[in-house]
């Protein structure tokens, strides 16, 4: 309490000081009395109904659950205030417990037995739990135009499957049911049908054994409507004509509420694009009495044009503004558009940066002038990861790696970031490989949008064959531009060398020739289109590149050949539920000798089988072979991959797959008669932030050399 005896008296601290008693929670009642002593003096008696305190909290009726496992669920615990509205949000707690456990008649309910003489109280939860029921079906009646298989796939509640203990499905659930409602009424909306009623009054429950629950649901779906006359009003700027074609929905089209609404922000954006920031439309709907249908009236409130005055940039601590300003498409004097100012956006959420961007219109004092407000957080951007991992081809490994997305060389200061820079140093060490990887790359060289890097590798492998260990070792300089749109070129200078060691006595003569350290200089060039939502679980877009190589001739090295290659991939989006997904995947490559060189060494040459191609065959085991059956590789190759895949429970993935590919001995031959194709099943996961594929393939065709029987493969990374 604030009040002090010898104070003034102030009625609005006895009414705070009441509050304050009471937000203990200690007390039923508070009441505040005065005593007059003289006239100017008085005492103040403040008389409280203290709460009882909770002696014991017991559970009845309990068979299935145990009261330890009850506790965790509650508050209301021994020796604490008694609270009757707390032991009520307990008692829901309980009940929520049990539906989710499939208990969907539990009730439950409380007493409390209170000691007047001891000011202890006794609760007591009494529960009825019934039998555990899981969803058999879920029935709709009425809906006579759409059908009952889409209905279900707007709704969380769903009939049990085998995968309903991992998704969490199959029990019933009040406040998801009512959720799930909702969910019908809006969709039905989105359909048309904008007088939907679903009564929730009407929704039966029939238990067909005592462990089975029956969901029947009435649909009432009343007319469906379609979109009337449209008109624009207000607009002084742009003729009607021109923002009718602004607009996607049309007259006699259904009537789709998200549709329309988003059509009112493409007006907008329309005049939004021009510099017109504040121009508002009112968009009104109109019942048309005589046809039915709904007409619709677009009223624009056009506002004045503004120029960017200047940028405003707020919350880069250790990002340098200049990284910021050359990503933006807008800059001080330019029309303010707002389709650029979300460009801007999305070039600064593509750098992952940052954890949170804004971009918005700010106020100032000269008319026709706004500046650009963009508020960033910094997120994290360098990573320091080490471990041990095991997969089928590489068996036991342990690595570490450092790596910082916004590099700044020159800058030790801030702990070297903040210049935008790319930087990766790993080391791997394996039982039967290893690997050391630095690269650098400046994405802005001399402020141009043009990047330029290097990697420097060293890798060695002996699960390549079985005849011969294989080291590469060399470095790859490269620069790389944006052609236009979505287009990137890339141009490489990479030089390797390549040791075949520990060549075995029984090797062919075509691995033995080319026993010791061998030279590669080649440059390449690839163009690149890549439209996909993400890297990892892709959803929807789709993956292009075109690459080309030319090694030896007036590059040197010892090897004279260039390769053609293409890499492709479409991923669709199929059904919302549980994100399922269809990819599609296609390669397709040939590499040819010229010069004085008579053949392409078996190390440049293609290879499939293994975990990212043929997962039904084991590593490079699809491939043309010498006289000794060992793979030598191909000049000619062709894959396809279909894999679909949806979540179990998120990011947890299920995959059914088919791979086909061949490898042909000649450059050119693109036949496929020595085709080989598998089938099978898999899980996408993380591990420790990685992506983690497990699958099991099954060969269908294919030679008997290199059929080996069903393959487990489980990798690191993601197939493009």
């Amino acid at each position: 309490m604030q009040l002090r005896e010898g104070g003034d008296y102030d009625g609005s601290m006895v009414d705070r000081d009441i509050r304050a008693l009471y937000k203990t929670g200690l007390f039923e009642f508070i009441e505040v009395k005065q005593e007059a002593v003289n006239d100017h003096v008085f005492n103040l008696v403040v008389e409280v109904t203290p709460k009882f305190r909770v002696l014991a909290v017991r559970y009845e009726g309990n068979k299935q659950v145990k009261s330890r496992r009850l506790e965790k669920e509650v508050k209301t615990k021994p020796n604490t205030a008694l609270d009757e509205r707390q032991v009520k949000e307990d008692a829901e707690k309980i009940r929520e417990y049990y539906q989710k456990s499939g208990y969907n008649q539990v009730s439950v309910n409380y007493t409390i037995q209170r000691d007047r003489a001891t000011s202890f109280g006794t609760v007591i939860f009494k529960i009825k739990e019934g039998n555990k029921v899981r969803i058999a079906e879920v029935r709709f009646v009425g809906n006579r135009n759409i059908k009952p298989k889409r209905l279900i796939g707007q709704m969380e509640t769903k009939k049990w499957n085998w995968f309903s203990w991992l998704t969490d499905t199959g029990r019933f659930k009040d406040d998801q049911f009512e959720d799930d409602l909702d969910k019908l009424r809006d969709y039905y909306r989105e359909q048309g049908y904008l007088d939907i009623e679903i009564p929730q009054n009407k929704v039966l429950f029939t238990y067909p054994k005592k462990n089975r629950l029956v969901i029947t649901i009435t649909v009432v779906e009343g007319r469906r409507y379609r979109i009337g006359e449209i008109r624009v009003t207000g607009s002084k700027l742009h003729p009607e004509a021109l923002l009718k074609r602004v607009l996607k929905q049309k007259s006699g089209m259904i009537f789709v509420p998200s549709k329309i609404d988003k059509d009112k922000e493409r007006i907008e954006e329309f005049y939004g694009r021009d510099g017109y920031l504040e121009t508002q439309v009112h968009l009104t709907r109109k019942a048309n009495i005589t046809t039915g249908d709904i007409d619709l009236v677009y009223d624009v409130n056009e506002s004045a044009k503004y120029n960017v005055e200047s940028i405003v940039i707020q919350g880069n601590t250790k990002t340098k503004s200049t990284v910021i300003l050359r990503e933006l498409t807008l800059g001080p004097g330019d029309v303010f558009s707002t389709i650029r100012m979300k460009i801007s956006k999305l070039k600064l959420e593509n750098t992952r940066f940052f954890e949170d961007v804004s971009i918005s219109p700010q106020e100032t004092n000269i008319p026709g002038r706004r500046n650009m407000r963009i508020a960033v957080k910094e997120g994290r951007t360098g990573n320091l990861t080490f471990g041990a991992g095991f997969s089928s081809l590489e068996r036991a490994t342990v690595f570490a790696e450092v790596s910082q997305s916004n590099f700044d060389l020159f800058n030790r200061r801030s702990l070297f970031q903040g210049d935008g820079q790319k930087f990766k140093l790993r080391l791997q060490v394996g039982s039967v490989s290893s690997d050391l990887l630095l690269s650098f790359e400046e994405p802005w060289v001399f402020q141009r949008q043009l990047a330029m890097g290097f990697n420097i590798f060293r890798q060695t492998a002996e699960y390549t064959s079985t005849y011969y260990t294989e080291l590469i070792a060399g470095f790859e300089v490269y620069a790389r531009k944006r052609l236009f749109e979505l287009v990137e070129g890339r141009l490489s200078y990479t030089y390797q060398v390549i040791s075949i060691r520990d060549v075995s006595a029984n090797a062919s003569s075509v691995i033995s020739s080319l026993a010791g350290s061998n030279h590669v200089s080649k440059v390449g060039f690839s163009v690149l289109r890549d439209t996909r939502d993400k890297i990892v679980n892709t959803t929807t877009g789709n993956y292009l590149n075109v690459i080309t190589e030319l090694a030896g001739g007036p590059f040197g090295g010892d090897d004279n050949f260039y390769r053609v290659e293409v890499k492709g991939s479409q991923f669709f989006p199929v059904f919302d539920a549980q994100t399922q997904v269809l990819s599609l995947i296609a390669r397709g490559g040939i590499i040819q000798n010229y010069g004085d060189s008579t053949q392409v060494a078996y190390y440049n040459k293609y290879y499939l089988g293994g975990p990212t191609d043929l997962r039904g065959f084991e590593y490079h085991l699809v491939s043309p072979r010498d006289q000794y059956g060992e793979p030598i590789g191909g000049k000619t190759y062709g894959f396809f991959s279909a894999e679909y895949s949806m979540d179990i429970v998120s990011p947890i993935r299920f995959a059914l797959f088919y791979d086909a590919g061949f490898v042909n001995a000649g450059a050119y031959d693109f036949s496929p008669k020595e085709v080989h194709d598998n089938f099978g099943f898999g899980l996408r996961l993380f591990v420790a932030g990685s992506p983690l594929s497990l699958d099991f393939g099954i060969p269908l065709n294919g030679n008997s050399q290199a059929k080996k029987g069903n393959q487990f493969n489980f990798s690191f990374g993601t197939r493009y």
